[in-house]
């Protein structure tokens, strides 16, 4: 027999009834749809952007505490510094290439010259050279959830570049950029101004940073979006706004920093060792006014008995019917160690961090080490692989260009255009647990073709082309020295003494060294080539 309730509406509201029958349907169908006495069924249906604009700036203000007064927290970013963007910062290797698809080295070296030179003061303050500008932005990133940074090039009024290439970077805060600033009218919503499409028109921040003890008038400005670079960990489709990479384990965090002060003051107590007198009678602690303090002699207000403790007393002070005990304390817990390893495994999962890495663990043999190092470094990859496509990208692009207007960058004639921004970014890549065997693995995939030189190089963080550069020169300098190392094959083929080729010209030529290396490519007698 149907519900009446169900009869009335279906008869005055039929839309109505039909969604009351069909949420009844798949509250049937799912159970976990069904509140119940265990399961609460929360649910959240703000879009992304309220969501953000709601919990953002708490969820900001709790991850900066936590960065800074908890050991543990700030441990945790500083490892994501060092393994997004390292302390060398990200490495560019410019490959621009020929209309005939070569690579042309000497732009290439133009190019890495001045963006060194760029790297010592790239942002407008001064004080901050590439690498430690890009680890602070790092760090504002996931922590805060997102940053900001203003591209200054050319000239600009009132300030002075402090580079020859007129381009730098004005880092800002998340707080420059205010939460609650909407106006519909203007499409702006959390201060980004968007068009119908919701693509980024500009951004309002703030001229001074809301929590500046002078910003008063709280006045904003206008950027336009192709001058500003908004890095944002969102976590849902159209969300404007970044969310703190801590936002799932603040609670647990916070909690766990609690616990831990609750048993180091307990174990501090535990550790002043507390004794009390136990008296039979209720007569027995009447006041006794004369009583001194035994051993010292100094008089004691009255109730009140002091003993003094030595190493192998005997003491036989107690009064009649008295008897000495102390308070026993089982702090710190013998369940501390594992309690606190479960929650810190946990908080990691929430941060793409390795559980040894957060908790400084690394017990373990060499194969479980390096599937957790393999797992964590996956995400290491996502978090820099994100830097570099929001931020390093641009920041390389956008400065190349203006290097290249100004004439500081000369192009050659024939340059393929399409290839000027081609470039390596390379970030810190995952360490060695075992370098001898990570060593005999790489030769194998080189030797059998699956793998090529340069990959080596830059699987252990190396500039290739820097890496033969060196290469070069310090075999070169070898052979005028007349030094023989093992990894100097030349003289392992020839057998040569002395650094002297076949044909007695010395090893120290840079032309006969080139005509050995290419002697070594030419095939002999008609047959495939010299090389292994």
């Amino acid at each position: 027999m149907g519900n009446p309730l169900d009869s009335v509406i279906n008869a005055l509201a039929p839309q109505w009834g039909a969604r009351r029958a069909g949420a009844r349907q798949i509250l049937s169908a799912y159970e976990a749809a069904k509140p119940s006495r265990t399961q609460k069924a929360k649910g959240s249906t703000l879009s992304g952007d309220l969501t953000a604009q709601i919990g953002g700036r708490s969820l900001r203000e709790q991850a900066r505490w936590l960065d800074e007064n908890h050991d543990l927290v700030t441990g945790i970013f500083d490892r994501l510094e060092e393994r997004v963007v390292g302390a060398d910062g990200m490495g560019i290797e410019p490959i621009p290439l020929d209309t005939n698809g070569q690579r042309l080295r000497e732009l290439s070296k133009a190019i890495k010259a001045e963006w060194a030179a760029w790297s010592l003061r790239p942002e407008t303050t001064g004080e901050m050279t590439r690498p430690e500008m890009e680890r602070l932005v790092v760090r504002s990133w996931l922590r805060d959830g997102e940053v900001l940074a203003q591209e200054l090039r050319g000239r600009v009024p009132l300030y002075d570049h402090l580079t020859d290439v007129p381009y730098a970077l004005e880092c800002l805060e998340a707080d420059y950029l205010p939460l609650h600033f909407n106006d519909p009218a203007q499409k702006i919503a959390a201060g980004i101004e968007r068009n119908a499409w919701r693509r980024v028109k500009a951004y309002h921040v703030y001229k001074q940073h809301p929590g500046s003890l002078t910003n008063f008038a709280m006045a904003t400005k206008r950027v336009p979006a192709d001058s500003m670079i908004h890095l944002a960990h969102r976590k849902r489709l159209q969300q404007s706004r970044g969310i703190s990479i801590l936002h799932a384990v603040l609670q647990r965090l916070a909690d766990l920093k609690d616990y831990e002060e609750s048993e180091r003051v307990a174990a501090r107590i535990a550790a002043a060792m507390t004794m009390y007198i136990k008296k039979g009678e209720p007569h027995d602690y009447a006041v006794n006014s004369g009583k001194t303090d035994q051993g010292a002699g100094a008089a004691l207000p009255p109730g009140q008995r002091a003993f003094q403790i030595a190493p192998g007393m005997v003491f036989d002070g107690l009064m009649p019917g008295e008897d000495v005990g102390t308070i026993q304390s089982n702090r710190p817990s013998a369940l501390l160690d594992g309690f606190r390893g479960a929650m810190i495994r946990a908080a990691a999962a929430g941060t793409r961090m390795g559980y040894s890495t957060a908790n400084r663990d690394y017990n373990g043999t060499y194969s479980a080490q390096r599937q957790e190092l393999i797992e964590a470094q996956l995400g290491y990859d996502l978090l820099q692989g994100q830097f570099r496509d929001q931020w390093s990208r641009r920041v390389y692009r956008s400065w190349l260009d203006m290097a290249v207007i100004i004439g500081r960058i000369q192009l050659p004639p024939n340059l393929d255009r399409r290839t000027l921004y081609n470039a390596f970014y390379l970030g810190p890549v995952m360490p060695w647990i075992d370098p001898g065997r990570e060593a005999d693995a790489w030769e194998q995939l080189v030797a059998a073709g699956f793998a090529d030189e340069s990959e080596v190089a830059r699987a252990r963080g190396r500039n290739p082309q820097e890496l033969k550069q060196s290469r070069e020169d310090e075999i070169a300098e070898n052979r005028e020295k007349g030094l023989v190392f093992s990894s100097d094959a030349y003289h392992e083929f020839y057998g040569g003494k002395n650094g002297a080729d076949p044909n007695g010209n010395p090893a120290g030529n840079g032309d006969s060294a080139r005509a050995r290396n290419r002697q070594l490519r030419q095939p002999a007698d008609g047959q495939g080539g010299n090389r292994d």
